[in-house]
């Protein structure tokens, strides 16, 4: 192990690790099997939900690994036992769900123990979810509940669509949650000291080894504490401009529909 540049790999999926099909690419499969049998650690860090992402690594033939999902939230490990769980208190939950905004141009999204709901059917969403099959139900949120929410996220057509509901949730939850932005469309709203970071920083308690000695990849604006907390952070060629803004100091690579987080790791540890 001592020859190995770092113990731990962290990665993002969408627009990260999946390539511009919303897939894991099988250079980017094989690549990480590599490095598993050189007994470097995988760490999926995402927004997605553990079911979603569960079927993704089912593609992988790994070792070991933990997939840290719906944004720190929940962690599980590669057999499926739960390593962390941290969900908005319920009322919160509920309140946020019913946050008002405009319907013409924005919907409403949460994950939570029984499943991802949304507030009206949206189709072309599959895409991002076709290697799990893994989808929503429609419901209405004034009718719905607030158990275990690991998440709630508006998307709007626009950034500007989702100023007026960030502005709301900061006045009135401000001190109860964290609220970042997965893709500039897509605002997150989860438990206070909820992030990939802290839930990073928890499952790498249990190593013998600390987030120096990890690399992290990312493209939101929700990976914006981990890159800045491991040992070295990259970022991908086609982040969120405000993600390259907030951390000019880290590395920026190349692009996920080139599979770039796989060639970048190939070239650090010697894997050809």
């Amino acid at each position: 192990m001592q020859n190995q540049p770092f113990r731990a790999i962290v990665s993002d999926l969408d627009g990260t690790l999946l390539n511009g099909n919303h897939v894991i690419g099988d250079f980017t499969i094989e690549t990480l099997e590599k490095l598993s049998q050189k007994k470097i650690d995988i760490i999926l860090a995402t927004g997605r939900k553990y079911e979603d992402v569960a079927h993704i690594v089912g593609k992988v033939k790994l070792d070991n690994a933990v997939l840290i999902t719906s944004n720190g939230a929940r962690a599980h490990n590669l057999q499926g036992k739960l390593l962390l769980s941290n969900s908005l208190p319920d009322a919160i939950a509920m309140e946020i769900m019913q946050t008002p905004y405009d319907k013409k141009n924005v919907f409403v999204n949460s994950y939570q123990e029984e499943g991802w709901f949304i507030s009206l059917d949206m189709p072309e969403l599959a895409k991002y979810h076709q290697d799990s099959g893994f989808m929503y139900q429609v419901v209405d949120f004034n009718q719905h509940h607030g158990r275990e929410t690991e998440k709630v996220f508006f998307i709007g057509r626009t950034p500007a669509d989702l100023a007026p509901i960030e502005a709301h949730i900061a006045q009135h939850f401000g001190e109860h949650v964290y609220m970042t932005y997965s893709t500039p469309q897509c605002l997150e709203i989860m438990n206070k000291n909820v992030s990939k970071a802290t839930a990073l920083a928890k499952v790498v308690t249990n190593r013998d080894y600390g987030l120096n000695a990890c690399i992290a990849f990312g493209d939101g604006m929700n990976d914006v504490e981990m890159l800045s907390e491991v040992g070295k952070g990259c970022i991908m060629g086609n982040a969120d401009p405000r993600l390259v803004q907030t951390c000019p100091q880290l590395e920026q690579i190349g692009f996920n529909r080139h599979e770039a987080v796989a060639s970048y790791l190939r070239a650090t540890f010697g894997v050809y």
